[in-house]
């Protein structure tokens, strides 16, 4: 898939996350590690997004991660920051920073060219969504591509995550 694809996709995929947000009345906020706030921007790209978009917190670093959203450095110990461990407390960290959003989403991965290994190769990229009083969800992905691929396919994941965590019954 083309790089042009791709990001009409991230377009097309945002702007019905945000409808669904919007005709539900809900409010997200991203908690954004390898993606840099891609996630947060897509969102943003519609008129009136301020009324579904609490906002995205950009947790790069481990120090990051902990200081904004309370990841606890036992888990960055034992399980990385590229576990489902880390993104959990990531997503539940977001809802806690921003009352008044109702769902998170986070994301936590490899993007290359480096910094991958066998356990945990390029391309390798943890999820979390979590709700406002109910449970939070764990899932990784290992895509192809390109580190811009990488992060690209990050996005459109981690906006069909929280499409499908709303549209659960």
């Amino acid at each position: 898939m083309t790089l042009t694809l791709l990001r009409e996709d991230i377009l097309h995929k945002a702007e019905k996350l945000f409808l669904l947000l919007r005709d539900s009345g809900q409010r997200v906020v991203t908690a954004e590690s390898c993606t840099g706030g891609l996630v947060a921007s897509a969102l943003t790209h519609f008129p009136g997004s301020s009324d579904v978009t609490e906002g995205g917190l950009v947790t790069y670093s481990n120090t990051m991660k902990q200081a904004l959203l309370g990841v606890a450095p036992d888990t960055l110990a034992q399980h990385g920051a590229v576990s489902a461990e880390t993104v959990v407390e990531m997503a539940e960290g977001a809802l806690k920073a921003a009352s008044l959003a109702t769902v998170s989403v986070s994301i936590s991965g490899i993007a290359g060219p480096g910094g991958g290994s066998p356990d945990k190769p390029v391309g390798l990229v943890w999820f979390a969504t979590a709700l406002r009083d109910g449970p939070t969800q764990a899932e990784c992905v290992v895509f192809d591509g390109v580190r811009e691929q990488v992060r690209d396919q990050a996005v459109v994941h981690a906006l069909e995550l929280v499409v499908q965590r709303l549209s659960a019954p």
